[in-house]
């Protein structure tokens, strides 16, 4: 078990990676799939993200007091803005953008709910 919650944490990891390089996918939430991952299988990999100098301070705010930082709230606002705006210059049809609108609508009522 121990080498499939290293992989899959491993893998959170490249996938964070990924969304720090592309606005649209996120990063906090696969570091803390990640954080879970490696608590259940690797301590030196476990410490190693929660004492990270960029990501640390965030997967703590979270693990912590369930907070969201206030500019992590702003960048994730102006990307959702921004996939929507995309969405509606690709004329997509009216039934995916409303049903785009009520999930970002819905993901955003979440990060902002978040205490900071």
């Amino acid at each position: 078990m121990r080498l499939l919650w290293l992989s899959f944490g491993l893998i959170c990891v490249a996938a964070a990676m990924i969304g720090v390089i592309l606005p649209l996918i996120p990063t906090v939430p696969f570091l803390l799939l990640a954080t879970f991952c490696f608590a259940r299988s690797s301590e030196r990999l476990h410490h190693w993200l929660v004492t990270h100098k960029r990501f640390g301070p965030s997967i703590e705010d979270w693990n912590d007091r369930g907070a969201i930082r206030p500019t992590a709230k702003r960048l994730a606002t102006v990307s959702i803005i921004a996939v929507f705006a995309l969405s509606l210059v690709m004329q997509l049809r009216p039934t995916i953008l409303l049903v785009q609108a009520v999930t970002l609508g819905v993901v955003l009522v979440f990060i902002w709910t978040r205490p900071n």
